[in-house]
C-alpha cells in the first residue's frame, strides 16, 4: 500500500493533466459543431484547451526511462494506429461522398503534434523539451503558413486565388484575433510573427522562460547565474535508469 500511495504521488501530476486532458477534449468534440468557421476568440481558445493540458501531461511524465522506452513500443504504435484507423478512413469517406473534411484535418493536426511531442518524451526527451516543441508547432499550426502555402505551391487557375488575394476571408484564426479579415500583409506580417515566437520557444535557454515565470533569481550575479539555472531544471525524473539524466523544465503557455 505504500508503494502504490508513493507511486500515486511521483506520477498524480501526469494523472491529473491526462485526466484533464481526455475530459476536455471529450468536451471539444461533443460540445462544439465540427465546422470550419470559429465565430470568437474564445472559441479558438477554448479548442486549445485540451491541446495545453495534453502538453503539460507529457512533459509530467516521470516513469524511468527503461520503462519509457517499453511503453515508446506500445504508444507510437497506437498512435500511428489512431491516425490510420479512424483519421484516415474518415477523410476518405467525406472526399469520397463531397462531404468537408476540413475539421477533421484541423483535429488531425494537434493529434500528430502531440504524438510527435510524446515520442519525443519518451524515447528520453526532457519536460523543457517536450514542452518546446508541443507549444512551437501548435504556433507553427496558427501562423498561417498552411495558407500561404495553399494559395503559393498549388497551380491555381481560379482568379479568387491567383493572384495572392488582397483580404483573406476564409482565415478564421486570424480573423478572430485581429476582429476583422486579415489583408494580405497583415497575413505576412502574422505568419513571420508566429514564426519567430516557434524559433524563439525552441531556441531561447531555459533560464530565460524560469525568468519570466518568476523562478529565477534575477539578483544573482551572471557568473552564478547559470549554475543555479541548472541545478534548478534538474529532477530525478530518471535517476533510477540513468542516475545522471538532466531535466530542464520551460513553462507553459509561451505561445
Amino acid at each position: 500500500m505504500a508503494d502504490i500511495q508513493t507511486g500515486l504521488r511521483t506520477h498524480r501530476t501526469f494523472i491529473i493533466f491526462t485526466f484533464a486532458a481526455v475530459v476536455a477534449a471529450a468536451a471539444v468534440w461533443v460540445g462544439f459543431p465540427h465546422q470550419k468557421s470559429i465565430p470568437n476568440v474564445w472559441v479558438l481558445l477554448a479548442k486549445l484547451v485540451p491541446f495545453v493540458l495534453a502538453v503539460e501531461a507529457i512533459a509530467a511524465i516521470r516513469f524511468s526511462l527503461a520503462l519509457r522506452h517499453k511503453l515508446a513500443r506500445i504508444v507510437v504504435p497506437l498512435c500511428f494506429l489512431v491516425y490510420f484507423t479512424f483519421f484516415v478512413p474518415q477523410i476518405f469517406f467525406a472526399a469520397a461522398n463531397e462531404r468537408s473534411f476540413y475539421y477533421l484535418v484541423l483535429t488531425l493536426t494537434p493529434f500528430i503534434i502531440l504524438a510527435l511531442t510524446l515520442s519525443h518524451r519518451l524515447g528520453g526527451g526532457t519536460p523543457g523539451g517536450a514542452r518546446r516543441l508541443g507549444y512551437a508547432m501548435i504556433v507553427l499550426q496558427l501562423s498561417g503558413l498552411e495558407d500561404l502555402a495553399f494559395l503559393t505551391i498549388n497551380p491555381h487557375t481560379d482568379p479568387a486565388w491567383t493572384p495572392i488575394p488582397e483580404v483573406w476571408t476564409w482565415a478564421d484564426h486570424m480573423t478572430v484575433r485581429l476582429g476583422h479579415p486579415a489583408t494580405k500583409y497583415e497575413a505576412f506580417t502574422l505568419i513571420a510573427v508566429h514564426v519567430i515566437v516557434a524559433v524563439l520557444i525552441l531556441s531561447l535557454p531555459d533560464r530565460f522562460w524560469l525568468r519570466i515565470v518568476g523562478k529565477g533569481k534575477k539578483d544573482t550575479p551572471p557568473a552564478q547565474d547559470t549554475t543555479t539555472a541548472d541545478s534548478t531544471a534538474r529532477t530525478d525524473d530518471d535517476k533510477a535508469a540513468t542516475g545522471t539524466e538532466s531535466e530542464r523544465v520551460t513553462p507553459a503557455g509561451q505561445h
